[in-house]
């Protein structure tokens, strides 16, 4: 790695990887895993289950001798070519360099480290000056010359993070955020997050993240790629987070397993860690460490792990490692089970809070309170009453979000969803509808504000005019946008009304989707129901594969929903649209462009499956539903059908076959049974879709004859070795340096539609198959006997 890298990636190193603990002792909020960049990658951690808590390091594929093996230490940090640890006690803080020759830079008993943070060469800790809970933060430059920088004014926080440049803290009076450091970004991070009261803040490369008081995740800063925008995000969903140069990434309370966002390229290999929980993990430039909860070994994973020293998620090979500090001091929470062995009889450790035993306290407005003269007592109660008061309102918020996420799922009353869009839609074997079962009306009203309240405290703004989340918008505008929904402006139809091209008042170009009224509309329900869907499950998904939403507008019987304006429109009309049918120039028409459109929304369904809090099942995978943009990136839209995918098979209740002729799983309907395969299966006809350029159902003459779907027309040919009989003739015979990618793809796709799902590969294995196949594009001397097929059935 070049020397500028190397700042960048030790501005990412972050020490605070749980929900902050009192700040007058180490605790939970105090990191045993460390990175250190530079001339060698270097992996510390602290030992467990030894009487001298001694920092142990990786560098290069082997393990170094024990750091001053005799010193017992609570915590560490590195940074570019610095690896510092705070020795027991919080009394001293040693730092080394690259040849780990040791420099004392703080050394005082009367006022101990509470917390450190290294970011490039700057190190900063907070001290506790006195008995109580005040931490002051003091900064040192690194490059060994250790010069101490004491903040004035303004220098007592709960918390602090170093990046790349500079530093941010949440102060202890009131809860916001003070940055300083490089002048620039530090006033830009401070501003954006000046209205929100936080209770921790993590810095990364040019942005920061952090939870706030109601315990959603909040980011601001640069979001070249992806890294702010936070997947599902409900109250106290994560318990740490690992901000990156641009990539970010969060334990799951619940869990504990992590999941990541943003980062260059379109991957971070996260599903590495599937299954694994954390205990902590820190990150690098773009590449993750994690301290697994079951063994207390490390792993690290991502693009830019190093392959020379090992695999991508290979174990390394270090001793086992404390999860926490070993303190005598009494714990917020609980201690953490078997500490007794892990700390070697020399204290205990203490459990972080996932979900902080007390709200941060705010500083109220200054009111004047009529009261009786005994004031101690009246103090005392308007305490008791603030406090009972705060707690209340958290718990009537989750109350109020339970209430809307049910309405919102449909699961309070057993709905179901089926819809008719673009193709002929199945609703079942016998095609009935049960009236009986449908959910009495619901208030809009009382929904608009608890999906208005939702929407705000997912993005810790009172502010739903915010790039990334969904907007509201008034009829009135929207028929302005649209021409009053004229016909010029129709460009489609969704799972539950007319898709409309709009300008909204800002100037952006937008597609609105308009629920149909009249008399062939669908029962109100299901029209509520196909918008809650929709709603619900792109408020929170965000990817570069799944069409963004804008924003909705709820009036009366009115519904709308608004989305990003795709430039280049649906995949089905550039395949089978009559215009297009006889033209060879369209940019699809080559087989480079229609490898890489697969993948792009492979990568959007495996997103679904594998990444998204739960995983979703689209249910409505089709050449209709997979968008173009501007830049030709396909992406996967229409989630009116989706639905959670069930954790186990307890958890499973068989629901009527909803999707379209053609393209829907053979399995889930003739039997019910719905999982992820059911995707795969539609993916596998759009596979074929466009390698042969037919419909998913078509006839066979050109003067009609019998229909006969893509499926049974395609696999016989590519079982018996004869693919290019059925290749889209617009394009012709791929070749030389496509021909291998093109029969990857069709052999994916084979696999993809077999009639059992557990005969068919996973998302992940179809995007590495694809991958490689586009790769064969531009290889002519690629072969596909050279490496693995990733044809892989649960």
């Amino acid at each position: 790695m070049t020397t500028p890298f190397l700042a960048v990636i030790a501005a990412t190193l972050l020490i605070y990887l749980t929900v902050p603990q009192s700040a007058h002792a180490l605790g939970g909020s105090a990191a045993t895993l460390a990175v250190v960049y530079g001339s060698a990658i270097t992996v510390c951690t602290i030992v467990a289950q030894q009487p001298i808590q001694q920092i142990q390091c990786w560098r290069n594929g082997q393990l170094l001798p024990p750091i001053l093996p005799t010193t017992s230490f609570d915590a560490v940090a590195g940074g570019r070519d610095t690896l510092c640890g705070v020795r027991s006690g919080g009394f001293s803080l040693l730092c080394w360099n690259t040849t780990f020759d040791p420099k004392r830079i703080y050394n005082d008993a009367s006022a101990p480290l509470t917390s450190i943070s290294i970011g490039d060469t700057q190190i900063c800790a907070l001290r506790n000056v006195t008995t109580g809970t005040a931490n002051n933060a003091v900064c040192w430059r690194g490059n060994n010359v250790f010069t101490a920088q004491k903040l004035t004014g303004n220098s007592q926080f709960r918390v602090i993070s170093s990046g790349l440049g500079f530093s941010c803290g949440v102060r202890e009076s009131n809860n916001r955020v003070f940055c300083w450091g490089d002048n620039d970004i530090s006033r830009s991070i401070q501003s954006e997050f000046a209205n929100y009261s936080m209770t921790n803040i993590h810095v990364g490369g040019k942005f920061a993240c952090g939870m706030n008081i109601t315990g959603f995740i909040v980011c601001k800063g640069r979001n070249d790629n992806g890294q702010l925008n936070v997947p599902a995000n409900t109250a106290y969903e994560y318990r740490g987070l690992a901000l990156g140069a641009n990539h970010s990434c969060a334990i799951r309370r619940l869990n504990r397993t992590v999941v990541c966002w943003g980062g260059e390229g379109e991957f971070y290999s996260y599903n590495i860690t599937d299954e694994i929980s954390f205990e902590s993990i820190v990150a690098g430039l773009d590449f993750t460490c994690g301290l697994i909860t079951s063994n207390f070994s490390v792993i690290c994973w991502g693009p830019g792990w190093p392959d020379q020293y090992y695999a991508t998620g290979i174990v390394l090979p270090l001793q086992k490692a404390l999860p926490g500090p070993c303190v005598d001091t009494v714990c917020e929470c609980n201690i953490y089970p078997e500490s007794q062995t892990l700390c070697s009889g020399n204290g205990h450790i203490c459990r972080s809070c996932d979900i902080p035993t007390s709200i941060p306290p705010i500083s109220p407005p200054r009111v004047t309170i009529i009261s009786p003269s005994r004031s101690s007592p009246c103090r005392g109660l308007k305490k008791g009453l603030l406090i009972f008061a705060i707690v209340g309102s958290v718990g009537g918020f989750a109350g109020i979000c339970t209430v809307v996420y049910c309405l919102w799922m449909g699961v309070c009353f057993g709905k179901k969803k089926v819809h008719n869009s673009v193709q002929p839609t199945i609703t079942g074997s016998n095609g009935a509808r049960q009236s009986n079962s449908d959910p009495p009306s619901r208030s809009s009203t009382l929904r608009r504000q608890g999906s208005i309240l939702m929407r705000r405290q997912r993005s810790g703004t009172s502010s739903t005019k915010h790039a990334d989340r969904a907007e509201e918008f008034m009829f009135s505008d929207l028929a302005a946008a649209t021409n009053d929904f004229s016909l010029e402006n129709k460009i489609g139809a969704g799972s539950f009304g007319v898709v409309y091209r709009g300008k909204i008042f800002d100037g952006r170009e937008v597609a609105i989707k308009r629920s149909e009224n009249g008399s062939k509309t669908k029962k109100f329900q299901e029209k509520e129901s196909a918008f809650d869907s929709e709603l619900a499950f792109l408020s929170r998904l965000h990817h570069k594969h799944l069409v963004r939403l804008v924003g909705y507008c709820e009036e009366r019987e009115e519904r709308l929903l608004v989305y990003e304006y795709m430039k280049n429109g649906a995949l089905y009309d550039h395949l089978h649209d009559k215009n297009n049918v006889q033209k060879s120039s369209s940019i699809v028409n080559s087989w480079k462009m229609r490898i890489k459109i697969s993948l792009d929304a492979a990568r959007g369904i495996e997103y679904l499956h594998n990444y998204a809090v739960p995983p979703i099942i689209h249910r409505d995978i089709k050449s209709s539903n997979i968008l173009l943009d501007a830049n030709w990136t396909a992406r996967v839209s229409d989630f009116g059908l989706s639905l959670m995918e069930p954790e186990n098979d307890r958890d499973y209740r068989p629901t009527k076959a909803a999707g379209t002729v053609g393209y829907i799983d053979p399995e889930y309907y003739s039997l019910n049974v719905l999982t992820a395969k059911s995707d795969v299966y539609g993916l596998g006809v759009v596979l074929l879709e466009l390698l042969t350029g037919k419909r998913a159902i078509f006839k066979t003459g050109e003067n009609g004859g019998e229909p006969i779907s893509v499926v049974d027309y395609a696999v016989p040919a590519i079982m018996a070795g004869e693919l290019t009989k059925i290749l889209d003739p617009r394009i012709g015979p791929p070749e030389m340096d496509e021909s291998e990618g093109v029969e990857l793809v069709a052999y994916t796709a084979m696999h993809c539609v077999h009639l059992e799902g557990k005969d068919r590969p996973t998302m992940t294995d179809i995007v590495a198959n694809l991958e490689r196949a586009l790769a064969l594009c531009d290889d002519s001397h690629g072969s596909i006997s050279s490496g693995p097929i990733s044809i892989v059935s649960d």
